[in-house]
């Protein structure tokens, strides 16, 4: 088995089935006898180029330890799925488990957002 990183850039109207999704390629990679290292929900975020006229879109980030046919399967069902705009499928030498880099921006842009004001007694 094999270490991957996958990226995936989801149409930002499908953002609700995110979960779904996920938990469907989930139940794919462990049926497969894969293991899941790092899973991540990077949210919405600006896109660096429109892709069909969006500008916006859902990422996720997957550390993942499958064979080779297994990841042919997935590609083969991100390519058919309409709402993932692109992925990324990169080989790793080893699992990362630890938070990625986009992760620990998002936590840091999250705790620089001013807390809401209460709201005012009438």
């Amino acid at each position: 088995m094999r270490h991957y990183e996958i990226v995936l850039i989801v149409h930002p109207d499908q953002s609700e089935q995110v979960p779904a999704m996920v938990e469907r390629y989930k139940s794919q990679i462990e049926a497969a006898e894969g293991k899941i290292h790092r899973m991540e929900d990077w949210g919405r975020r600006q896109l660096a180029y429109p892709i069909q006229k969006l500008v916006k879109a859902h990422y996720l980030c997957w550390n993942i330890e499958i064979s080779q046919a297994t990841l042919d399967e997935l590609e083969h069902n991100f390519r058919y799925n309409d709402a993932i705009l692109r992925h990324l499928t990169v080989k790793m030498d080893k699992a990362e488990v630890g938070p990625s880099i986009m992760l620990k921006a998002a936590e840091k842009e999250e705790s620089r957002k001013p807390a809401p004001a209460p709201a005012a007694a009438v």
